[in-house]
């Protein structure tokens, strides 16, 4: 069976800027959920994108219904795909990667394999996916779901939250959060500027950060 449900809403342009400043690493300071399992790596190490999630569910051989969503992602999404559990077919490969960078999508997030990535760096479509796989999905006609709440890496994405996907990994979060956490992001990695001005000038990196006080307090004290 079939579930297609209305494109979610998408992500405000800048608000999706002041994502793409934020490094995931720095995110990961702030937060200790909302982050896909690492195994789910970038192919290009060099992208970072930020955009909003249109969610896929697809079973096992059956990519019927990713052909069917390229006809209606939009500029500015990002394609968060459950796999069920599926490791060994890729559903995503040449064609889809085309067809998807015609579209405007940002980024593909797979829970699950991809293959032809010789030319996803052609073009250039960031992607971050569980490793390659020459064994492919086929147009089975059998089952899947659009934009309804997923499982990707051990975290639920539903369609509209905020995607961001870096060399570091991939972080999900609430539309609503989004603002305050990009926020606070931008402004800890200008403090690490900063922090790494002060140790070029020769101060060292504990009397920075309070660890030698710490350290030699307990010293006294023991």
């Amino acid at each position: 069976m079939f579930i297609v449900r209305p494109m979610p809403e998408q992500i405000a342009p800048g608000l999706v800027a002041e994502l793409e400043k934020c490094e995931v690493a720095t995110i990961g300071h702030v937060l200790h959920s909302g982050f896909v399992d690492p195994e789910i790596r970038a192919v290009l190490p060099n992208a970072r994108v930020a955009g909003t999630a249109v969610t896929l569910r697809i079973p096992h051989a059956d990519s019927t219904l990713l052909h069917y969503l390229t006809a209606h992602v939009r500029p500015g999404d990002v394609v968060v795909i459950e796999r069920c559990g599926d490791e060994r077919h890729a559903c995503w490969g040449g064609v889809i990667t085309n067809a998807m960078k015609l579209a405007g999508v940002k980024a593909g997030v797979i829970d699950g394999p991809a293959t032809d990535f010789s030319e996803i760096r052609r073009v250039e479509m960031p992607m971050w996916c569980r490793g390659p796989s020459p064994i492919t999905t086929k147009l089975l006609g059998l089952e899947g779901a659009i934009n309804v709440p997923v499982n990707v890496g051990g975290q639920t994405v539903s369609p509209g939250d905020a995607v961001l996907c870096d060399e570091s990994g991939v972080v999900v979060l609430a539309p609503a959060d989004a603002p305050t956490i990009a926020a606070r992001a931008i402004g800890m990695q200008k403090a690490e500027l900063e922090l790494l001005a002060r140790l070029a000038a020769g101060e060292k990196l504990p009397d920075i950060s309070g660890a030698r006080a710490m350290v030699e307090g307990k010293l006294q004290t023991a």
